[in-house]
C-alpha cells in the first residue's frame, strides 16, 4: 500500500488504524493539501509502515474528442450546401441555354457546325458541375423539382463546337433526372410556325354562312369537315389533327377583311382554304398575299387567282369560270347549233358576273363571233331583283335560245321563273357556283317543268355516279354528318380537302408554308379517283382543268352527259 496515491479528503481509508478511523469528522475537512500526522505508535507491531505519496497529474497521452457539433449547426451547414449546389447548376444551365439560343440566332461568327442528329444525343450532353460532397449525391438520386427540370433540359443540344464543356468527372452513379433523359430523346420541333401545334394544324375559310348564299358556304364546310374527319380518323398528317375555323363574310365584300383579320389575327390559323366567292376574293387575296399564306382550293373560278406567273402561295383545284363558260359556249354552238349572237349573259353585277361574262366573250371570238354582239342581263349581289334582267331580255330584237348563267342559286331559280313561259324551248346552263343542290331544290319548289332541261357545269364528277372517289364521299358523308344529302359543291370541298392533305403529307413533319408551296408544287398526276390526274408546278397552281356536264331531269336529279 506505500504506493498508494493520497486518498481525497473526507473519504476514510479502510486500511488505517482505528484511531486514524475513529479522529473526529472536523480532521477530515482539513485542507486536502495538508497531510494527516500520524505518530509511529499508531500501528501495530505486525503492520508495515505506510508511506504516503502525493498524486502527480499527468498530461494524457491522447486529447479527448471535441465534443459534436450541436443538429442546428448540422442542418445550417447542410442548408448552405443544398442552397449552393442549386446556385452552380442552374448558372450552368443558364449558360447553356443562352448560348444554344445564341447560336441559333446566328450571333456566332464562322461556320456554324452541324448539329448532332436526334439519334446521338445523350444525357452526357448536359453540362453537370459535381460538387465532392455527398449531399450532391443525395439530390442527384432525387427527382428534381418540374421548374428545374425544365431550365436544365433546353428543347434541343446546342451543337458541340458551340458550347464546350470541360472534362467532368463520371456521374453514372447518380442516374440523371427522368425529365432531362425524355427532353433530349425528343426531336427538335422546329421554329413556331402559326397555326401549327405539336397535335393539330389549324386552317380558316371565311364564307357566307348567312344571306341568300349560305348554302354555299355550308357546303363548302362540309365537304372540307368530311376530308379533314376522314383523315383525322386514320391518325391525321404526320401525328397532327386538322381542324377547320370558320368566319361568317356574308358574301359580301365590305365584311371580308375583318372575317380574314378575325382567322389569321385571333383564330392564328395556319392557311385558308375553301373560300367562297369572287367579290369577297378581291379583298382576302391581298391580304394573305401581304402575309404571304397559303390560299388554298377557294371556291371560284376566276381569274384573278389565276395570274401568269401564278402567285406563289395560291393554289386552285377547280377549273376557271373562262373554262366553263367555254365549255358551255362549245356545246350550245357544235352540239345544239346555236348561233354565238343567239346567245345571252345572266350574270351578278360584280367581279364574278365578270370572270364568266369574259369566259364567253373569249369562247365567243375563238367560233369567229362578234362579243359586241352579246347581250349581258345584270343582277346585283345578295338580291333576287331580275325585273330589269327581264325587261331587257323581252326588249332584245334578235331571239335568244340559250342563256350562260352566272348567278347564284335563288337568283337564277328567279330568273328561270319569270323567263321559261316567255321564252318556251331556252336553253339554260350555269356555271357550277350557282349551287347544284340548292338550285335543284329551290326548281322543284316551283314545279317539274322549271327544272326539266336546265344544264349545270361541274368541277366534279356526277354525284350520282360509281366513282371510287364518289363511293368514298358519300360514306365519309354518311358516317361523319348523317343525314347530309351529298351535293356537288361538298364533294369540291371534300376532294380540296384531301389534295391539301397530300401535300402536307409531302411536306413532312417540320412543314411551315415554304414547304408546303415546294410541296404542292412537285405534285404530279395525283388521281384519288377522278378519273382526271391533277397536277401542280411552279407555272401551274390549277390542279384540274376538267369540266363536267349535268342536266336536271323532272324528278330534279343530275344526269351527267358529254358536252363534246
Amino acid at each position: 500500500m506505500s504506493n498508494t496515491p493520497e486518498r481525497p479528503n473526507g473519504v476514510q481509508d479502510p486500511y488505517a488504524p482505528k484511531r486514524v478511523r475513529d479522529q473526529d469528522t472536523s480532521r477530515s475537512a482539513t485542507s486536502s493539501r495538508e497531510l494527516p500526522r500520524v505518530d509511529v505508535n499508531d500501528f501495530a507491531d505486525n503492520e508495515p509502515p505506510i508511506s504516503l505519496r502525493r498524486a502527480q497529474s499527468h498530461t494524457p497521452l491522447v486529447a479527448p474528442a471535441p465534443p459534436p457539433p450541436s443538429e442546428s449547426r448540422r442542418s445550417i451547414v447542410s442548408a448552405r450546401e443544398v442552397a449552393l449546389l442549386s446556385v452552380v447548376s442552374i448558372v450552368s444551365a443558364l449558360v447553356v441555354i443562352v448560348s444554344y439560343k445564341l447560336f441559333n440566332d446566328g450571333l456566332f461568327t464562322g461556320s456554324a457546325p452541324k448539329p448532332v442528329p436526334a439519334s446521338t444525343r445523350t444525357v452526357s450532353t448536359v453540362n453537370v458541375t459535381q460538387l465532392p460532397s455527398p449531399t450532391a449525391l443525395d439530390e442527384a438520386s432525387s427527382p428534381a423539382p418540374a421548374s428545374v427540370a425544365a431550365i436544365t433540359a433546353p428543347p434541343t443540344a446546342a451543337p458541340a463546337a458551340a458550347v464546350a464543356p470541360p472534362p467532368a468527372p463520371t456521374v453514372t452513379t447518380a442516374p440523371a433526372p427522368t425529365t432531362i433523359t425524355a427532353a433530349l430523346a425528343t426531336p427538335p420541333s422546329g421554329p413556331a410556325v402559326r397555326g401549327i401545334t405539336d397535335s393539330e394544324i389549324r386552317f380558316g375559310i371565311a364564307a357566307p354562312f348567312s344571306g341568300s348564299a349560305k348554302e354555299l358556304g355550308r357546303q363548302m364546310k362540309l365537304g372540307l369537315d368530311t376530308a379533314f374527319g376522314t383523315i383525322n380518323a386514320a391518325g391525321g398528317i404526320n401525328g397532327r389533327q386538322l381542324r377547320l375555323v370558320a368566319a361568317d363574310d356574308g358574301y359580301e365584300p365590305t365584311r371580308t377583311l375583318d372575317a380574314m383579320k378575325q382567322l389569321v389575327d385571333r383564330e392564328a390559323v395556319f392557311g385558308i382554304v375553301g373560300n367562297v366567292g369572287t367579290p369577297t376574293a378581291t379583298v382576302a387575296l391581298p391580304f394573305v398575299l401581304q402575309q404571304k399564306m397559303l390560299f388554298f382550293g377557294a371556291f371560284t373560278g376566276a381569274g384573278l387567282l389565276r395570274r401568269e406567273p401564278p402567285d406563289r402561295y395560291v393554289f386552285n383545284y377547280r377549273a376557271s369560270y373562262a373554262e366553263e363558260t367555254d365549255a358551255a359556249v362549245q356545246y350550245l354552238v357544235k352540239i345544239r347549233r346555236v348561233r354565238p349572237e343567239q346567245i345571252a349573259v345572266f350574270a351578278q353585277q360584280d367581279g364574278y358576273g365578270d370572270s364568266g361574262f369574259a369566259g364567253v366573250v373569249k369562247a365567243v371570238r375563238a367560233l369567229r363571233g362578234d362579243p359586241a354582239r352579246i347581250l349581258r342581263l345584270n343582277y346585283k349581289r345578295n338580291t333576287m331583283d331580275v325585273d330589269e334582267a327581264v325587261a331587257q331580255l323581252r326588249a332584245h330584237k334578235v331571239p335568244i335560245k340559250a342563256i350562260v348563267m352566272v348567278p347564284t342559286y335563288r337568283a337564277a331559280a328567279k330568273f328561270i321563273e319569270k323567263t321559261r313561259d316567255l321564252f318556251p324551248g331556252i336553253i339554260y346552263t350555269n356555271v357550277s357556283f350557282v349551287g347544284s343542290t340548292a338550285l335543284a331544290e329551290e326548281l322543284m319548289l316551283l314545279g317539274p317543268r322549271f327544272a326539266e332541261g336546265v344544264i349545270v357545269t361541274q368541277t366534279v364528277p356526277a354525284i350520282e355516279g360509281y366513282s371510287s372517289l364518289v363511293l368514298e364521299y358519300k360514306n365519309a358523308l354518311a358516317k361523319l354528318f348523317p343525314g347530309e344529302t351529298p351535293d356537288y359543291v361538298s364533294l369540291e370541298g371534300y376532294v380540296a380537302g384531301n389534295l391539301l392533305a397530300e401535300g402536307l403529307r409531302r411536306a413532312g413533319p417540320q412543314v411551315d408554308t415554304e414547304k408546303l408551296v415546294d410541296a404542292l408544287e412537285s405534285l404530279r398526276d395525283f388521281d384519288p379517283g377522278l378519273g382526271t390526274p391533277m397536277t401542280f408546278g411552279r407555272t401551274e397552281h390549277q390542279a384540274s382543268h376538267k369540266v363536267w356536264g349535268t342536266q336536271l331531269d323532272a324528278k330534279g336529279r343530275y344526269q351527267p352527259f358529254d358536252m363534246q
